[in-house]
């Protein structure tokens, strides 16, 4: 039997407000750590994320963010590639070598570089972030989604 407009539209409505309460929750008490020189990019997103329900860490140098992936286990890492100390890529290299409860841990690469370089190209080809995101071309809300999807295959 076929269904009014109204309860068509009735139904739609209430599929987006339950999956939007689903994907609002499906954040909390996730442990995220960020590493990002950029203190705005760096606040930006630790502010959002925790606004979601997340526990955030939040380290501006790859020295840091490396000590902090190892004593924090996170549950994924939003990674710059250009960062002082260490940069990004050698703190994925140095993950994906580490101890067991953080090498398989998802990593998102932030940065504002295009993947043309050789050593980037054969980085991600070694280390298999989630992502690699220019952040150019992404909002907030964009990369908190992207958070969202590659945690809910875990």
């Amino acid at each position: 039997m076929p269904q009014s407009p109204q309860t068509i539209y009735s139904l739609r409505i209430a599929f987006i407000v339950n999956f939007k309460a689903v994907m609002d929750t499906s954040l909390d008490t996730r442990k995220i750590l960020i590493v990002e020189d950029e203190e705005i990019m760096l606040n930006l997103l630790g502010d959002a994320l925790e606004k979601k329900g997340c526990v955030v860490f939040r380290a501006n140098n790859g020295e840091d963010g490396l000590k902090l992936a190892l004593s924090e286990s996170p549950d994924l890492i939003l990674l710059d590639i250009l960062l002082p100390k260490i940069d990004g890529l050698q703190v994925l290299k140095k993950i994906r070598e580490g101890a067991e409860a953080i090498k398989d841990v998802p990593v998102i690469l932030l940065t504002n570089l295009n993947p043309d370089k050789e050593e980037i190209n054969q980085t991600i080809t070694q280390t298999y972030p989630a992502y690699y995101l220019v952040k150019s071309n992404w909002n907030v809300d964009d990369v908190i989604d992207k958070v969202r999807e590659r945690l809910s295959r875990k």
